[in-house]
């Protein structure tokens, strides 16, 4: 089968099987050669490694996963896509291609098919979906040596970034408390067929041991940022006071930031993982 890699092979492929995008999926194939090859590298995808693809499309990116990997288990939610991969795929032996929803399945049973050992992700992501998706690996805690993904620029900026920014919030957090995130390309919208409306960018998450934080409850945690960044204009105290599912007053919250020696009327947007995490420490034992 042809590379797709560039825009003459991948309009082939679409025209051969009358493929029709689904808007509802956010589909945008990459048509860069160039950025497959960054992404592989960037991954450090070699022969012994067993890799997920999330969202192969129309194979793109699986073929060169498939060249340098050992397996590749592709999950394709469109099942309009399903011959295409069939046909795109059909010299290699080393590709599953699983017909579902990655939010619905169950992760460990995937891990077990790779012997327990660190699974390697890389996906190009839908905008829409991308948080639930990352989250959602790092929380069903599967043996995971990295995520690479593509993804929209203003959120590969989110993910790395720290207090006092503007792009600072709930996602920057978790992200930071389960790996090292860093970004290895930027992707101009014309790198797509369709062109999105954004440029991107691709991120790599290596996954750390253990976090760099030590959370009384991890659960209690993340409750905690969320409700910080929900109501930014509030004051952490009143923020998380008014936030369902906490159950701490505002005098319990002043009470902790004043021993933490912080000011009463801050806001979450301040504070770093480790102030977050000595704070729901705090919190716990009010």
């Amino acid at each position: 089968m042809a590379d797709l890699g560039n825009y003459t092979n991948t309009s082939e492929v679409l025209k051969k099987h009358q493929f029709r995008m689904q808007k509802k999926y956010g589909q945008n194939f990459l048509i860069d050669a160039n950025i497959l090859n960054k992404i592989i590298e960037a991954a450090q995808i070699t022969e012994k490694d067993c890799v997920l693809e999330i969202g192969p499309g129309i194979g793109t990116m699986t073929q060169y996963l498939a060249e340098a990997a050992g397996k590749v288990i592709a999950v394709e939610i469109d099942r309009g896509l399903i011959p295409v991969l069939e046909d795109t795929l059909s010299s290699y032996d080393n590709v599953v291609v699983l017909c579902e929803d990655i939010l619905k399945m169950d992760l460990e049973a995937l891990s077990r098919e790779n012997g327990g050992r660190p699974i390697k992700v890389v996906a190009n992501l839908p905008y829409y979906i991308t948080t639930p998706i990352i989250m959602g690996l790092f929380e069903s805690h599967i043996p995971l040596a990295s995520i690479t993904v593509m993804v929209q620029s203003e959120v590969a900026e989110r993910m790395r970034t720290g207090p006092g920014s503007k792009d600072y919030g709930a996602l920057s957090l978790a992200v930071q408390y389960y790996a090292r995130p860093e970004i290895v390309a930027r992707v101009p919208a014309s790198c797509f067929l369709p062109r999105p409306n954004v440029d991107s960018a691709v991120v790599r998450l290596t996954k750390y041991e253990k976090p760099p934080v030590e959370a009384a409850d991890e659960a209690f945690l993340f409750a905690v940022i969320r409700a910080s960044f929900n109501q930014r204009r509030k004051t952490l105290a009143n923020g998380l006071a008014n936030a369902g599912g906490i159950n701490v007053t505002r005098g319990q919250v002043e009470t902790a930031l004043d021993e933490m020696g912080l000011s009463k009327t801050v806001r979450g947007e301040t504070l770093t993982l480790e102030q977050f995490t000595e704070l729901s420490n705090r919190l716990l034992r009010a």
